[in-house]
């Protein structure tokens, strides 16, 4: 049965290839609507308080880039290389995208930073997500059954 789960999706039929990669990316902003809240502006700490917290907490994006770091690993080891950025990567993106967008800040002269925080948390994650399913694109034992193959062909001419 993991056998089954762990080979590359290329060998698999279509439907499950496909049925793999949109489940892939429902896990993928699941997590972000589960690890962080949909309104990302800072609050009052109290009512009529001049302090300012953030909703966002360190558990919840720990929580989200573990998440998104495992389905990066399970994408590296079982499908091409650009997959894991379009479905682990992507859908957070987008989702954070829409949040900023939908949900201005305050008009105190920072409101429009919020694009470069944007660009900024995605090429984060997106980097993240990229080196993780390289790495792990390294265990892959058909790849390693394919250089060696190269190797002793090349050793014949």
């Amino acid at each position: 049965m993991t056998e089954k789960l762990l080979r590359p999706l290329r060998t698999r039929p279509w439907p499950e290839r496909w049925l793999t990669r949109v489940l892939g990316a429902a896990l993928s902003c699941a997590a972000y609507l589960t690890c962080l809240p949909w309104d990302l502006r800072d609050r009052a700490e109290t009512p009529g308080s001049t302090v300012e917290t953030t909703p966002v907490t360190g558990t919840g994006v720990l929580a989200l880039a573990a998440v998104l770091l495992l389905l990066a690993v399970h994408f590296g080891l079982r499908d091409a290389l650009a997959w894991p950025l379009l479905l682990v990567a992507a859908p957070p993106a987008i989702l954070l995208h829409v949040s900023l967008r939908t949900h201005p800040g305050p008009p105190d002269g920072l409101a429009g930073v919020w694009p470069l925080t944007w660009a900024a948390v995605t090429l984060l994650g997106a980097t993240c997500v990229l080196v993780v399913s390289a790495v792990a694109r390294q265990f892959r034992t058909d790849l390693a059954d394919a250089l060696e193959e190269e190797r002793v062909l090349a050793g014949q001419w």
